[in-house]
């Protein structure tokens, strides 16, 4: 007897369903994969017990002749592809030709379809490997594929499945990131006959505010980038928005969902200055190129790609991010739909407050009769708008100085402003919070800002630039400040002081203890020389010489920044506190810190009045 044999069809199916047919949502991805080749416009999805009792698509797409219903259940027939020169050029998702025989093998499966300008419809059933002959069945267009008791002939790949709840929840999932993909098509899924998506056709920005949400689209990036040949499209979100996983992260080649190194190396690195320590990127991003420049063909369940030039991929998809995170500033957001002018508020009630709703809502700073026994400095309000209008004359008020007093029976007023100046997106500073907060008033509300986040983003930003254009300055000190240092220091500076010039810094060896500073970065000079020495030799000193002004820049440039920047409880005087806003607005990136935290948020008057429950 020979010891080598040829496996019957429906047990080579088995083996194969083992790979691609790992779970209900895989039977899901394959079946919807077809749907969309056959260029349905509508599919409608019926799950029961998270699709193990029943997994049902029906679609309006091209539909099947009778005569190929029951090639479409045999393995490796297919009609996408036909020589090898086709398998490197795929241009479709399916294409393996194995996706239904092998759902067929471990399942109950009917499949019917009617052919468009056909007058009837067909169906066949399967069985323990079993295809039926062709019977008539009703159904308007398209086709209906039907799974009935999934892997109820294989009780040990059974016994792996989860519960309802689970299965549901990665079927669910697989069904976002095709829904997400073709917005022009309109989804429906039912789980246990209950409706729980319905998703019309619809823009991609539509698409994507429905599966990812809201916030996800109003704090995200929109971005269409082309070159040679690649284009990078769709939304990337915010680092505000980041999460502690990966699960709002969808990436798409040729319209195909995928996980890829590559793309995630480039990904990561374009987010690397602006996400906060471990947090990831939320995106939905498509990524097109020509179908011979990817090979698809890398693993059975066609989530893993391998481009045939990764390194101009790499390089492309990391500068279309970075340049589309490089371009937000701080207040951008606010800007974005012209909405300085706050939509009218229902003042009823409110002191005689109201407007039309034409009329754009400015408040009025007024103060009744209180019976406090305390009194405000006579020139408190000028001194606190005092630097607000600065010499390009780009904001005007006529506040008016308050009565001697708020209490005896004087009113001291604010009065509106009036002004047609545009209010700059992250308006004017009127106060600091606990030596860390710069609160700042805009038209439609009020934003606060963290000083010593923006301002290290500003200097960092201000590094890079200057260190790019070899013109990173150096300010030497009237008296070089010398101070104590371990042997560790000291050997940095004599073993690599020929490159501390090159940031801006001169550092000498004063004794085998201590070392001197005698020069520092122009824009740095506020710092305290010492502890910005030791940070950035202990950069030094770790990362080592030959990186730190290549792969590794940007972090030792982070450190000097952070060194640089205001400190917390450094009190700001009214101009200090404008000039860092308008600062903020003209850089890049400087709606995050560093560290990707965020450096300013906006309160609308509408929550504000919500806060106070106002009009309700």
């Amino acid at each position: 007897m020979p010891a080598i044999r040829l496996l019957p069809d429906h047990l080579i199916n088995q083996i194969a369903a083992g790979e691609v047919v790992e779970r209900p949502a895989s039977a899901l991805k394959e079946i919807l994969e077809n749907s969309l080749d056959a260029s349905a416009t509508e599919i409608q999805i019926d799950l029961q017990q998270g699709g193990i009792k029943l997994l049902r698509v029906t679609d309006n797409g091209s539909g099947m002749a009778k005569d190929d219903l029951k090639l479409a259940l045999s393995r490796h027939a297919t009609s996408k592809i036909g020589s090898l020169e086709d398998l490197q050029r795929v241009g479709t998702l399916g294409f393996r030709g194995e996706g239904l025989a092998s759902i067929a093998s471990v399942s109950r499966l009917t499949l019917t379809s009617r052919q468009a300008g056909t007058d009837m419809a067909w169906q066949v059933d399967t069985l323990d490997g079993q295809i039926s002959e062709p019977e008539p069945a009703a159904l308007s267009a398209g086709t209906r594929v039907e799974v009935h008791d999934l892997y109820f002939n294989t009780p040990a790949r059974r016994k792996f499945l989860k519960t309802e709840a689970t299965e549901y929840a990665h079927c669910e999932e697989m069904f976002r990131r095709m829904a997400l993909a073709y917005p022009d098509v309109a989804f429906t899924l039912l789980h246990n006959a209950k409706a729980q998506w319905r998703l019309p056709r619809q823009t991609l920005e539509k698409r994507v505010e429905a599966i990812l949400g809201k916030e996800f689209v109003q704090s995200g990036l929109m971005l269409d980038e082309h070159a040679n040949g690649l284009r990078l499209y769709g939304l990337a979100g915010s680092p505000t928005v980041s999460k502690s996983s990966r699960d709002a992260q969808y990436f798409y080649v040729n319209g195909r969902f995928v996980r890829d190194k590559v793309v995630a190396h480039a990904i990561r690195e374009a987010y690397k200055d602006v996400l906060h320590h471990d947090r990831h990127a939320c995106y939905a991003l498509f990524f097109e190129l020509n179908p011979e420049g990817v090979d698809v063909n890398v693993h059975p369940t066609k989530i893993e790609v391998r481009f045939r030039e990764s390194q101009p991929v790499h390089r492309f998809l990391f500068h279309a991010l970075h340049k589309a995170l490089a371009s937000t500033t701080a207040g951008q957001a606010a800007t974005a739909d012209n909405s300085f002018i706050p939509p009218a508020t229902d003042q009823t009630n409110h002191g005689g407050s109201g407007t039309s709703p034409n009329q754009p809502y400015y408040p009025r700073f007024e103060q009744a009769q209180m019976p406090l026994a305390a009194h405000e400095p006579r020139n408190f309000y000028e001194t606190l708008f005092g630097g607000v209008k600065n010499s390009n004359n780009t904001f005007a008020t006529s506040q008016s100085a308050p009565s001697p007093s708020f209490i005896g029976g004087n009113t001291a007023v604010l009065e509106r402003h009036t002004d047609d100046a545009v209010v700059p997106p992250l308006g004017y500073a009127v106060a600091q919070l606990h030596g860390i907060y710069i609160l700042s008033q805009i038209s439609e509300g009020m934003v606060v800002v963290d000083m010593h986040a923006a301002h290290e983003r500003i200097v960092y930003e201000r590094l890079k630039n200057a260190l790019d254009a070899n013109e990173l300055s150096m300010q030497p000190l009237l008296i070089p400040v010398v101070f104590q240092a371990d042997r560790l220091d000291v050997a940095t500076v004599e073993e690599q002081g020929d490159m501390l010039p090159q940031l801006g810094f001169e550092i000498g060896v004063a004794s085998p203890t201590h070392l001197a500073v005698r020069a520092v970065p122009t824009m740095l000079q506020q710092a305290d020389a010492a502890e910005l020495a030791r940070a950035v030799l202990k950069d030094i000193r770790e990362v080592g010489a030959s990186r730190i002004l290549t792969e590794r820049r940007n972090e030792l440039l982070a450190t000097m920044a952070c060194h640089g920047a205001v400190r917390a409880n450094r009190q700001l005087t009214v101009p200090e506190m404008n000039a860092l806003l308008r600062d903020m607005e003209a850089t890049e990136r400087s709606g995050q810190c560093n560290h990707g935290r965020p450096t300013w948020f906006k309160l609308s008057l509408n929550e504000l009045d919500k806060l106070f429950m106002r009009g309700q």
